[in-house]
Order: C-alpha cells, then sequence, then structure tokens
C-alpha cells in the first residue's frame, strides 16, 4: 500500500501543476498577461458570488499562495470590484467585475473545449466519478488527520 499512495499523492501534485499550466498556456493564448493562473482561478471559483477573502480561504479557493495579495492584484488590474460590508467595516467583500465575468466566460468555454476532447480521448462519465470518489475519500482521510481524535493512533509499547 505504501507504493501506491506514494504515487496518488505525487500524480495529485503534478495534475494540479499541469493544470495550472494549461491554464497559463490558454491565458497566453487569449493574450492576457495582467493576471496569473492562479488568480484565474480563484476568479473562476468565485464565479457569480459575492465573498471575503476569509471565505476564499475556507472554500479552498486559493492554491498555496497569499489569498490578500493575488485579491489586491485583481482588484488593480480590473478583475475584482470590493467593498466593506456596512455590517463589519473590518470586512471586504469581493465579486466579479464585467472584466473578470468576461474572464470567467472564456475559462468556462476552455472548459467545454476539454470536456469534448475528453470524451473523444474515450473518458467516461463514470470513470472521472470513481476518480472524484477516490479523491473525496483521501480529502477526508487527510482532513481526519488533522484532527488526532479522529486519525487512527498506533502505540509504541
Amino acid at each position: 500500500m505504501r507504493k501506491p499512495y506514494y504515487e496518488s499523492i505525487l500524480l495529485i501534485e503534478r495534475l494540479h501543476r499541469h493544470f495550472l499550466e494549461v491554464l497559463k498556456t490558454e491565458l497566453d493564448r487569449l493574450g492576457i498577461q495582467d493576471i496569473n493562473n492562479v488568480q484565474s482561478l480563484i476568479l473562476y471559483n468565485i464565479g457569480e458570488d459575492e465573498m471575503t477573502v476569509g471565505e476564499l480561504t475556507a472554500r479552498g479557493y486559493y492554491l498555496g499562495s497569499n489569498v490578500s495579495y493575488n485579491v489586491k492584484k485583481m482588484v488593480e488590474n480590473g478583475y475584482l470590484g470590493q467593498e466593506r460590508s456596512p455590517h463589519d467595516r473590518r470586512s471586504v467583500r469581493v465579486r466579479l467585475s464585467e472584466k473578470g465575468l468576461d474572464l470567467r466566460e472564456k475559462i468556462s468555454v476552455m472548459f467545454e473545449r476539454h470536456l469534448a476532447a475528453l470524451e473523444k480521448a474515450g473518458f467516461s462519465d463514470e470513470e472521472l466519478t470513481k476518480a472524484n470518489e477516490t479523491l473525496r475519500k483521501l480529502e477526508r482521510f487527510w482532513s481526519a488527520s488533522l484532527d488526532y481524535s479522529g486519525f487512527p493512533m498506533t502505540s509504541a509499547a
């Protein structure tokens, strides 16, 4: 079990990097240079919602980099609008601007192309569903391992 487990960890990380490269290539193809791949993925995940930076973090819409920095850059480059919450002046809510919505639509078109290509390559809905179920089980396992009471510990005694 050790080798398949370790291979899964490496594959997940490698797949993530490959996807970010695909996204960067799409941005380059579109001539978009004022947003990076990580920021565009955060933007895509925000979608039609309005949320705080804390909510972005809690929902996992960031990928190992500083969310506040990425939000600041997206606001500076016109992809996000922001406003202070009327209920809590310390809290800033962000949403996609028209420019952000336009980019999100372009990324959606890319995803549609991917879906068509996946079908042509012989991927089935069932295969992807099964892969997602396995990844969710790993996610639950790793989440439980953060809570020592939910992780089976062995005794050295």
